[in-house]
C-alpha cells in the first residue's frame, strides 16, 4: 500500500502488560489460550501483542477471521509464519519449499486422502479397536490419553502408510514421533533453532524417522507390482511439473505432515471425547442408541454407514468446539493489510484463536457447557476447529472419520466413568496442540 493510502489508517490497539525484552511471552507461556481471550476482551477485533520482539495482531470474531482465511498467501503467508515446522517436516518440504513445489506437495497430500483410499479406512480402524480392547477384560482403569496416543498412531499408520509400515512399528517409532511433537512448544515459533534439548531431540528424531521410512520406500520400490492403495504409495508416485518424483526426504516430510494431520490432533480429541462421554451420560445414551441401531440393522462400519451417525458426529463436533486441537493459527504479513480502517503492517504476524472463537457468547451461549443439540452458528467463520477457506486442514475429513470409527466400534462394547473429580479434567496448554492434562484416568466396564 502507498504512503498516501495508509496515512489515514490507525494502528491496532495494543495489549497491556508488555514487559521489557520479552513482551507478553511470559503470560503467553503460562496459558496462551486464556491470554488470547484477554487480548480480545481488552482490545476487541484487533489486538496487538509482543512475542519477544515479534509484533503479533490477534484477529477475533467472524468478520476478522473470514478476512484472515480469505486473504491471499501473497499478503498473509502461512509458510513464513510456520517456520517452526521446517525442522519437523524437513528442508524443502511444504513451508520450506518454493511456492510452486509447496503447491504440488500439498496437492499430493490431498490426493493421498481422497475418497477412494478412505473407503477402506473405517473397517481398518474398527479392526484396530477390536485388537486394542482384546486384553481389556470386563472392567479396569487406565490413562486414556496415553492409550489414545498409541491407538491413533496405530490407526493413522495403518490407514495412511499401509500394513507393512504399521506392523513394523516399534516403541522406537512412538518415541521418535513424541520427540517431534515436543519440538513444537511455544518457543519454537519464536526461534526453532535455539540450542535447546527439545530441539536437539527433535532433529535426531527427524533424521532417524527418515532412515526408517526410507527403508520402507526401498522395499516397495523392489516390489513394483504390488498395489497398496495408501498415502505412502501416493507420495511415492507423485511428480512435479517437470516429471521428477519426490525425494526420500520429501516423501518422509509428507509422511510426517500427514501423520500430524491424521494423528497429532486426533489423539487429544479422542481422549476428550471419552471424557465427555463419561461426563455427559444423557447425551451418551442418545449416541449409543444411534450406534446400536446401526448394528441392529445389520450394518457394518464403512464410509457410507458412518454417515448414518449424525448424533455421534454432533457429539464429536461439540468436543472440537470446547477443546479445539489447534488453538492458534498464524500468518506472516508480507504486504501491508487494511482491515476496517486499521493498518496491519508488513513484517508483523496475524493470528486467530479457535479456543476464543468457540467461546464467543454471541454465537455459543453458555460456551463452557457441553450441549449435544447446540444450534450451529449462522456464519461459517465462528466454528473453525480445522481452520477455513482455501487452506482448511487437508486432514479434517480423515480425522473426523477416524474419530467416528473409533467410537462407533468402542461405545457398544464399553461404558466409561471418571476416576477423578470432574473439574480435574482440564486442557493441557503447555504445547500448541491441545489435549487433556495427564493423567486422564477413566474407568471402563463392559456393557451387558
Amino acid at each position: 500500500m502507498s504512503e498516501a493510502a495508509t496515512a489515514d489508517l490507525k494502528a491496532p490497539p495494543k495489549v497491556s502488560g508488555e514487559k521489557p525484552g520479552v513482551g507478553h511471552m511470559e503470560e503467553f507461556g503460562v496459558n496462551f489460550a486464556r491470554f488470547l481471550m484477554r487480548c480480545n476482551a481488552e482490545c476487541g477485533e484487533l489486538a496487538e501483542y509482543n512475542m519477544g520482539g515479534q509484533q503479533t495482531v490477534l484477529m477475533s470474531g467472524p468478520d476478522a477471521q473470514e478476512a484472515f482465511f480469505k486473504t491471499l498467501d501473497s499478503k498473509l503467508s502461512r509458510a513464513a509464519a510456520y517456520q517452526a515446522m521446517v525442522p519437523v517436516f524437513g528442508e524443502g518440504v511444504i513451508f520450506d519449499a518454493p511456492p510452486d513445489r509447496m503447491k504440488t506437495q500439498l496437492k499430493i497430500q490431498v490426493d493421498a486422502l481422497r475418497y477412494q483410499n478412505m473407503k477402506a479406512y473405517a473397517s481398518v480402524i474398527a479392526q484396530e479397536v477390536q485388537d486394542w480392547v482384546a486384553e481389556w477384560g470386563d472392567e479396569g482403569e487406565m490413562d486414556f490419553l496415553d492409550e489414545f496416543i498409541q491407538l491413533t498412531l496405530n490407526t493413522a499408520c495403518h490407514c495412511l502408510l499401509g500394513a507393512d509400515f504399521r506392523y513394523k512399528m516399534t516403541d522406537e517409532f512412538k518415541s521418535l514421533y513424541h520427540d517431534l511433537e515436543r519440538g513444537l512448544q511455544a518457543i519454537a515459533f519464536v526461534d526453532p533453532y535455539l540450542q535447546q534439548p527439545i530441539f536437539e531431540a527433535r532433529d535426531k528424531a527427524r533424521a532417524r524417522l527418515q532412515e526408517l521410512i526410507s527403508g520402507i520406500i526401498a522395499e516397495r520400490r523392489a516390489n513394483k507390482d504390488t498395489v497398496y492403495g495408501d498415502a505412502l504409495e501416493t507420495f511415492m508416485s507423485g511428480t512435479y511439473a517437470d516429471g521428477s518424483y519426490l525425494s526420500d526426504n520429501e516423501v518422509t516430510g509428507l509422511v510426517i505432515a500427514t501423520m500430524f494431520a491424521g494423528h497429532h490432533t486426533s489423539s487429544g480429541t479422542a481422549a476428550w471425547t471419552a471424557v465427555e462421554l463419561a461426563r455427559n451420560p444423557k447425551a451418551t445414551e442418545e449416541v449409543l442408541a444411534e450406534v446400536n441401531a446401526l448394528y441392529a440393522n445389520g450394518g457394518e462400519l464403512t464410509m457410507e454407514t458412518l454417515r448414518d451417525l449424525p448424533l455421534l458426529e454432533r457429539f464429536i463436533e461439540e468436543v472440537l468446539r470446547i477443546h479445539p486441537p489447534l488453538v492458534l493459527l498464524m500468518r506472516r504479513v508480507i504486504e501491508d493489510v487494511e482491515y476496517k480502517g486499521t493498518l496491519i503492517e508488513a513484517g508483523k504476524t496475524v493470528a486467530i484463536s479457535t479456543y476464543g472463537s468457540h467461546r464467543n457468547t454471541d454465537y455459543f451461549p453458555d460456551p463452557e457447557v457441553f450441549d449435544l443439540h447446540r444450534a450451529k452458528p449462522d456464519t461459517l467463520w465462528a466454528y473453525i476447529p480445522f481452520g477455513g477457506g482455501p487452506h482448511k486442514c487437508a486432514g479434517n475429513a480423515f480425522a473426523l472419520m477416524q474419530l467416528k470409527s473409533i467410537f462407533a466400534a468402542l461405545l457398544p462394547r464399553y461404558e466409561f466413568e471418571l476416576v477423578d473429580p470432574p473439574q480435574s479434567y482440564v486442557d493441557d496448554l503447555s504445547a500448541m496442540v491441545l489435549k487433556p492434562g495427564s493423567p486422564c484416568r477413566l474407568r471402563y466396564r463392559r456393557r451387558k
